[in-house]
């Protein structure tokens, strides 16, 4: 598994790094000392892990996954101070891991962290032979009921999906439902040929495009064709994009 160390006290970078040539399974590919160097080298080597510090100059640990929207690995954190515990669970972090760090306890972080790949490895296996036998193409029909009000439509004239909190709102023709699912389940059963999932509130049909303009910070907008929708694609989105129309 490949990790990535991002911590400002050089020193405890390099123990860190004595530390795991304990664990053959673990490869340290890369080291930054603050969360400014950290994502572009998590967005080009796409580590497994990164073992990341909390306070450190320029943005905190959680600051940096607050903003972030890129490719994020599993996360055990390393740090000095034992306040910050609670919070790190409630991001979803994997282990939360003391300094000075002993062999032991890193070991214990270790194992979760092979145990955790070990399972994603098997549900993503499992998950990719069951979503090829179930995606919704452009031209299967879907129900659709809000409220007292039900539809029965083809995927091909629904042009946008929008988040809404627990719920997605379907655009197709002059009808806006709310269906009770999450973007991200709704990304998995459709078709990603059809389908592109704009930013983190937005999926978009891409036989609607009619417009395509530079936006901020490297983004896009498209514009749709029928209510003239105007979407932004995220940065990190945009790359994909230009590599899925791309000749």
């Amino acid at each position: 598994m490949k990790a990535i160390i991002v911590d400002d006290e050089r020193l405890a970078r390099n123990e860190l790094k004595r530390l795991l040539e304990n664990f053959p399974t673990i490869e340290v590919i890369g080291e930054a000392s603050n969360t400014e160097e950290a994502g572009p080298l998590v967005e080009e080597l796409k580590p497994d892990v990164l073992f990341l510090d909390i306070q450190m100059p320029g943005k905190t640990g959680f600051e940096w996954l607050e903003e972030w929207e890129g490719f994020l690995p599993e996360i055990i954190f390393t740090t000095a101070f034992d306040e910050f515990a609670l919070k790190a669970f409630e991001v979803n972090a994997l282990d939360y891991v003391l300094k000075p760090i002993e062999l032991t306890r890193l070991s214990d972080s270790i194992q979760k962290l092979e145990n955790r790949f070990h399972a994603t490895q098997h549900k993503t296996a499992t998950q990719g032979q069951d979503r090829s036998q179930h995606l919704l193409g452009a031209n299967d029909q879907i129900f659709v009921k809000d409220g007292e009000k039900c539809w029965f439509v083809r995927l091909d004239r629904v042009r946008l999906c929008e988040s809404m909190g627990n719920y997605v709102r379907l655009f197709f023709d002059d009808q806006k439902p709310l269906v009770l699912k999450s973007l991200n389940a709704l990304e998995d059963r459709l078709d990603p040929k059809v389908f592109f999932r704009a930013n983190r509130k937005h999926i978009i049909n891409l036989n609607y495009i009619e417009k395509i303009e530079p936006w901020f910070s490297g983004g896009l907008q498209v514009t749709l064709v029928g209510k003239g929708e105007k979407i932004e694609i995220s940065r990190r989105q945009s790359i994909r994009f230009k590599e899925l129309l791309s000749l």
